[in-house]
C-alpha cells in the first residue's frame, strides 16, 4: 500500500511532465483502436449490404465469377438464354424466380457526357430494374423505368451530381451509347458504400448492355415457404442440370465479402503497421520521460533507502507510475480511437464511399485490445529507468541529483550497437547482391531490422559526433549562446540519441519510401522512353474495352502514320513437355507491336511471331517447359479451336511492361475464332507522321469526343498518369508516418520540458549573471534544432541506405535506375529544424519565465 501511495503521490507532483508522455500512449492506442472500429465497420457495411442484395438462390451464366464481376472478352456480360428461366420456375420449392441483366463494364454520362462514375474506386453498375433490387431500394421521386426512354439513378450519385428529373444521360457499353432521361430516383434502404447504380427496363437493358433480347446475365430465385436454401439450390441443378453457376444467398454474400476481404486486409494491418511504428516512436519519450524523473529524483530515491525502502520496493513504485501513465493513456486513447473511426468514416464519405455511423462495429476486443497494448508497452518502456531507480543507493542522497551513468554499461551499449550496426549493414549489403528478388527481400528486412536496433542503440555515441559538427556548422555563429546550446546537447549523450531516434525512425520510413517511389518513377520512365515507340496510348481508365467503332475512329484520325490493335484472352497450352495449363493469358497485337514496344529477345526476333501460326513466349516460360526456337505448342482458344504454333521469338523477362506476356498476331487468333467472339481491345496505340505530332494528337481527342470512356495520352501524359498514381500512395503513406513524427514532436517537447526543470538552478544563475530572456529562450531553441536535426541526419541517412538496397531488389524486377529525390531530402531535413523550433516554444518560454532568485535557490 505505501510503495502505491508513493507512485501516485509522485504521479500527480509530476503530472505536468507525465502529460506528454499520456499523450503519445493516447495517439498510438487510438489509432490501433479508431483501425480496428473502422475496418470492423466497413465489415458489418458490406455484411449487410451483401446479405440484404442476395436472393435465395442465384443463378448466373457460365463465365460470371463468383462474386458477380461480369467482364468477358467481348466487353459484354456473359448471359444465359431466356428459356433457362423457364426451367427454374418449373423446379420444385421454387415460390418465384425473375431474370434479370446487369453489367459493370459500364461508363455513364450526363448531357455534357461528364463521367458520373464515383471518384471512389467503387463500382457502376447498370441493370434491370427488379423485386430483388426493390427489397433493397425505395423509389424516393418519380416512377421505375418502363421505355427505352428512362432510367432511374440512387439518390447518392443525384445529390452528387447534382442532377433531377427529366435529365438525359447516356449508358456506353460494349454495344454502344444508349441514352435516356431519368424517370425515378431511388434511395437505398442499406448503406452504400460508394456505388452508382443506374436501372433500366428489362428489354432496355438486355438491348443496350448484351445487343439483343431473350437472354439474362442472373436468375434470382425465391424459395417456397420451408424450402432452405440448400435444398433449393438442389432442385434448381436438377432442373438447368450442368453449365451454369447456382448459388445460396451465404454463398453469395460470402464471395463478394471475400473480394472486398482482401482489400480490407491490406487495409487493416498496414495502418497497424504505422501504429506499431508510433508505438515504437512513444517508447523512447517514455524511456525518456522516466530516466529523467529518475535522475531528478536521485536524492529523493536515496533518502527512501536511506529510511528502509528496499530496491524492489522503488523499482515497483516507478513501475506502479507507468502502469498509471498506461492506464491512464490507454483509456482515453480507445475512447479517442471510436472519433478517430468516425472521423475516418466521414473522409471516406467526402471521397464518395458513403458509411453510416449506425453500422459503428465496437467489439469487445478493441477496447481490450487498446489498453493490453497501451498498459504492456508503457510499462515495458519503464522497465529499464524502474531497474535503474532501484539501483540508487543511500549514499545518493548525500550527492546532488542526476548521478553520472555507469561508464561500463556505456561502453557495453556502444560495443552491442556497433555489432547491431555492423551485421545490419552485412544484410542489406547480402540483399543487394542476390540474383533473385524474392531471396534479397529476407535479408532487406533482416538489414533494416538490425540496422535500426544497431543505430537506435549506438545513437548515444553517435550523438557526441554528430552534435559536435552539426555546432560547428551551424551554432558557433551564435557566440556563447550557440556553445551552451551544444553542450546542453552534449551534456547526456543517451538522452539526445533517445530523442534523436524517435525522430530517426519515421523519418528514415520517409527517405526509404522516396527513393523507392522516385526511383520506380524513373525507372518506368527510362522504359518508356527506351522501349516504347508509339506515341499515344488509348485506353479506358475503368478496364472498359476499346469498341470497334472507337477504333474505327482512330484509324480515321488525320495525321496519324499508324495504329496497332492490342487484344488479350486466355487459352489452354499443351507445351512440349507434355503439360496442359489452363487458362494461359495470351496477348494478339498487329505486327507494327513490335515497333511499338521494343521488347528485348534472347532468341530469334519479336517481329516473326506475328507470322501465320507464330507465337512468342518469355524466357522462363521457356526455361520451365524446355521451349527453344521451331518448338510448337498446341493452344486452345476460348470460345475458338485449337492452333498449334510455332515459337519463333523469346523475350527477356527482364522487363517492365509487358513482363511476362506471350504474343500472336491478331490475323493467327482470328483464324481460330470465330468473328462474333473475338476479344475486344484492351487499348489502342498509334503514332503520328512525323512532324506532325501535335497536330494529331489534337485530332485524336477530337475523334474520340463522341467516346468519353478513353483517355488519350501521349507519353508526357503517361509518364505523368504514372508519378501521380505513386505520388498519391506516397503521400497517402506519409500522412500516415506522420502520427509517428508528431509522437517524435512530443519527445523533443518534453526531453527540452524536463531538462529545463533538471537546470532549473543552472538557468537561475545564468541569468544572474547576465544571461538575457531572449538569450535562454534563443539557447533551449537552438538546443532543440541540433537534436532534432541529428535525429534527422541519422534517419535520412538509413533510410536512404534501405531504399537503395530495395532498389537493387527492383533491379532484378526490370526497375534498373537508382533515383535519389534530394529535394524531398533537402525538404525533410530543413523541416526537421523547424520542427526542432517549433518543439521549444513551450519550454523555451518556461524558461524564460523563471523568477532568477526562486531558480537558484532551488536545491
Amino acid at each position: 500500500m505505501t510503495v502505491l501511495k508513493t507512485s501516485m503521490r509522485n504521479f500527480f507532483a509530476h503530472k505536468g511532465r507525465m502529460a506528454l508522455s499520456a499523450i503519445a500512449v493516447l495517439l498510438s492506442v487510438a489509432f490501433v483502436c479508431g483501425t480496428l472500429v473502422f475496418t470492423d465497420t466497413m465489415n458489418t457495411t458490406f455484411d449487410k449490404l451483401f446479405q440484404a442484395t442476395s436472393s435465395d438462390v442465384s443463378v448466373s451464366a457460365k463465365g460470371a465469377s463468383d462474386s458477380g464481376e461480369t467482364t468477358a472478352d467481348d466487353g459484354k456480360p456473359p448471359v444465359m438464354p431466356a428459356s433457362v428461366l423457364g426451367k427454374v420456375r418449373g423446379a420444385q420449392g421454387v415460390k418465384s424466380a425473375e431474370g434479370t441483366v446487369f453489367s459493370t463494364s459500364v461508363t455513364v454520362v450526363d448531357g455534357k457526357k461528364d463521367n458520373l462514375s464515383p471518384s471512389s474506386g467503387a463500382p457502376t453498375i447498370v441493370g434491370s430494374w427488379n423485386g430483388n433490387d426493390a427489397r433493397t431500394m425505395k423509389i424516393t421521386s418519380g416512377t421505375a423505368p418502363k421505355g427505352p426512354d428512362q432510367v432511374m439513378v440512387d439518390a447518392d450519385t443525384v445529390d452528387k451530381h447534382h442532377l433531377k428529373l427529366g435529365d438525359e444521360i447516356g449508358v456506353i457499353s460494349a454495344v454502344g451509347t444508349h441514352r435516356a432521361r431519368i424517370s425515378g430516383i431511388a434511395a437505398f434502404q442499406v448503406t452504400n458504400p460508394g456505388a452508382a447504380i443506374f436501372y433500366l427496363d428489362t428489354r432496355t437493358a438486355q438491348q443496350t448492355l448484351v445487343g439483343r433480347t431473350g437472354v439474362y446475365t442472373n436468375i434470382n430465385v425465391t424459395a417456397a415457404s420451408g424450402v432452405t436454401d440448400p435444398q433449393l439450390k438442389t432442385n434448381v441443378l436438377s432442373a438447368i442440370g450442368t453449365g451454369y453457376k447456382v448459388q445460396t444467398a451465404k454463398e453469395t454474400a460470402d464471395a463478394n465479402q471475400k473480394d472486398v476481404e482482401g482489400f480490407m486486409n491490406v487495409m487493416k494491418y498496414a495502418m497497424l503497421g504505422f501504429a506499431g511504428i508510433a508505438f515504437l516512436v512513444g517508447i523512447f519519450l517514455i524511456i525518456n520521460t522516466f530516466s529523467m524523473l529518475v535522475a531528478q529524483r536521485t536524492r529523493e530515491i536515496g533518502l527512501m533507502r536511506a529510511i528502509g525502502s528496499s530496491r524492489k520496493q522503488v523499482n515497483r513504485s516507478v513501475l506502479a507510475e507507468a502502469l498509471l501513465l498506461g492506464v491512464f493513456g490507454s483509456v482515453l486513447g480507445v475512447g479517442a480511437g471510436v472519433g478517430l473511426a468516425v472521423g475516418l468514416m466521414k473522409l471516406m464519405g467526402q471521397m464518395g464511399m458513403h458509411l453510416s455511423t449506425s453500422d459503428l462495429t465496437i467489439a469487445w476486443t478493441t477496447p481490450v485490445v487498446g489498453l493490453v497494448l497501451g498498459v504492456v508497452v508503457t510499462v515495458l518502456a519503464a522497465y529499464l529507468p524502474a531497474r535503474r531507480a532501484g539501483k540508487v543507493s543511500p549514499m545518493a542522497a548525500l550527492r546532488d541529483a542526476g548521478a553520472p551513468a555507469d561508464a561500463r554499461a556505456g561502453r557495453i551499449r556502444a560495443l552491442v550497437g556497433l555489432v547491431l550496426t555492423g551485421a545490419g549493414g552485412y544484410s542489406l549489403y547480402l540483399a543487394a547482391g542476390v540474383d533473385k528478388a524474392k531471396d534479397g527481400s529476407l535479408w532487406l528486412g533482416l538489414g533494416v531490422v538490425l540496422s535500426l536496433i544497431g543505430f537506435v542503440v549506438i545513437g548515444p555515441l553517435l550523438a557526441g559526433g554528430v552534435v559536435r559538427v552539426l555546432g560547428a556548422v551551424l551554432l558557433r555563429a551564435f557566440g556563447p549562446v550557440g556553445r551552451m546550446a551544444e553542450r546542453n546537447a552534449l551534456r547526456n549523450p543517451r538522452r539526445t540519441g533517445a530523442t534523436g531516434a524517435a525522430l530517426m525512425i519515421g523519418l528514415a520510413l520517409v527517405a526509404c519510401l522516396s527513393v523507392v517511389g522516385s526511383s520506380m518513377v524513373a525507372s518506368a520512365t527510362d522504359q518508356l522512353d527506351k522501349t516504347v515507340g508509339t506515341d499515344f496510348i488509348i485506353q479506358s481508365d475503368n478496364g472498359q474495352l476499346v469498341t470497334p467503332q472507337a477504333v474505327e475512329a482512330i484509324k480515321d484520325t488525320p495525321g496519324l502514320a499508324r495504329v496497332t490493335e492490342y487484344k488479350w484472352t486466355k487459352a489452354d497450352f499443351t507445351t512440349p513437355d507434355g503439360k496442359t495449363l489452363d487458362d494461359t493469358a495470351i496477348t494478339a497485337a498487329d505486327p507494327t507491336y513490335a515497333t511499338d514496344l521494343r521488347t528485348k529477345t534472347v532468341a530469334g526476333n519479336l517481329k516473326d511471331a506475328y507470322l501465320p501460326n507464330s507465337m512468342s513466349v518469355h524466357e522462363k516460360f521457356a526455361k520451365d517447359h524446355d521451349i527453344h526456337l521451331g518448338s510448337k505448342i498446341a493452344v486452345a482458344f476460348q470460345n475458338g479451336s485449337t492452333a498449334h504454333l510455332t515459337v519463333r521469338a523469346i523475350t527477356s523477362s527482364d522487363v517492365v511492361i509487358d513482363q511476362g506476356a506471350m504474343y500472336t498476331s491478331i490475323a493467327t487468333l482470328a483464324k481460330h475464332v470465330p468473328a462474333d467472339k473475338m476479344p475486344l481491345d484492351q487499348l489502342v496505340f498509334a503514332s503520328a507522321k512525323d512532324g506532325q505530332q501535335d497536330a494529331a494528337y489534337k485530332s485524336l481527342k477530337s475523334a474520340l469526343h463522341d467516346y468519353p470512356q478513353y483517355t488519350v495520352r501521349d507519353q508526357t501524359d503517361y509518364k505523368q498518369a504514372l508519378k501521380d498514381q505513386i505520388g498519391q500512395l506516397l503521400n497517402m503513406i506519409y500522412g500516415l508516418l506522420a502520427l509517428a513524427i508528431i509522437v517524435a514532436i512530443l519527445g523533443v517537447v518534453n526531453t527540452l520540458a524536463l531538462s529545463v526543470v533538471e537546470r532549473t538552478r543552472e538557468i537561475g544563475l545564468m541569468r544572474a549573471i547576465g544571461l538575457s530572456r531572449r538569450q535562454l529562450r534563443r539557447m533551449i531553441r537552438m538546443e532543440s534544432v541540433v537534436i532534432a536535426l541529428f535525429g534527422a541526419l541519422l534517419g535520412l541517412g538509413l533510410g536512404m541506405g534501405w531504399g537503395a538496397t530495395a532498389q537493387k531488389l527492383l533491379a532484378l524486377e526490370g526497375l534498373k535506375v537508382l533515383d535519389i529525390p534530394w529535394p524531398t531530402i533537402t525538404g525533410v531535413f530543413i523541416g526537421s529544424a523547424f520542427v526542432g523550433l517549433f518543439a521549444a516554444l513551450i519550454p523555451a518560454f518556461r524558461a524564460g519565465r523563471m523568477n532568477v532568485l526562486n531558480a537558484i535557490a532551488t536545491e
